[in-house]
């Protein structure tokens, strides 16, 4: 049997926490926490939307996704100083971005733009994942103050999808939830799984490593990531009760 290395059982997510308004500037600030993952999101809501949308009546939402030099054990140099943003952090801000435009109804945003920026502060597997389920919260919160400012006139005609995200993988041949960098490292399955609130998918991705995987165990792991995701959605609603 599988002992995972923090003690969680297969099926349970790592601690996870959701700090909103964490700065006192822009519209929206979240902090959120994948156990060790630290990642803060923030929302600037602009009228300046891409000339390429401009007179079509519709919005847009994009983000951009970084890490910090000293976010894992090693230094990495700031991709702005070497000229050029990588291939895996470009992927990843499309990716997050793709995810939040699944949430929004662009014509009813109108012609305004939100950018989401995620910043890993401390990588510890899973950040694109706490990424999203963090963007989210933002995007809602800046929605908030749009509504405030009488930029937009309602908040849930605009948001017509909750989202989130989760890693799931295959380690040592047992599916497990929430994969922190250990696990990811030596899992012969990593997926990443973008969910709605109604359990449809927005974004799946997965990698076998070493050992292909087969149809009964995709089924599992999508089915552990629907568990996980309807959990973050969850603590993501709590987040605004507070």
């Amino acid at each position: 049997m599988y002992i995972r290395g923090d003690d969680r059982s297969p099926d349970q997510l790592r601690h996870i926490k959701i700090i909103r308004h964490w700065q006192s500037v822009g519209e929206a600030s979240v902090l959120v926490s994948f156990g060790k993952t630290k990642v803060l999101c923030t929302a600037t809501f602009d009228s300046e939307i891409p000339k390429w949308s401009k007179g079509t009546g519709k919005g847009w939402v994009t983000s951009e996704y970084e890490m910090l030099p000293r976010a894992t054990w090693q230094r990495t140099k700031r991709e702005s100083r070497l000229g050029k943003v990588g291939g895996r952090t470009y992927e990843i801000s499309r990716l997050i971005a793709r995810s939040l435009r699944a949430a929004v109804n662009l014509k009813v945003l109108g012609e305004n733009q939100i950018v989401i920026d995620c910043d890993v502060l401390q990588a510890d597997g899973g950040t694109r994942c706490a990424s999203i389920t963090g963007a989210w919260v933002a995007l809602k919160d800046s929605l908030i103050w749009a509504k405030k400012q009488s930029l937009i006139s309602n908040v849930d005609e605009v948001l017509q999808n909750q989202i989130a995200a989760v890693s799931v993988g295959i380690v040592n041949q047992t599916a497990v939830l929430d994969l922190p960098y250990d696990e990811d490292s030596k899992a012969q399955t990593d997926m990443n799984v973008v969910m709605t609130k109604s359990g449809e998918f927005v974004e799946i991705q997965g990698t076998a490593e070493g050992a292909t995987f087969n149809q009964a165990e995709l089924n599992e792991l999508l089915k552990l990531a629907n568990k996980g995701c309807q959990e973050l959605m969850k603590i993501q609603n709590a987040s605004f009760n507070v």
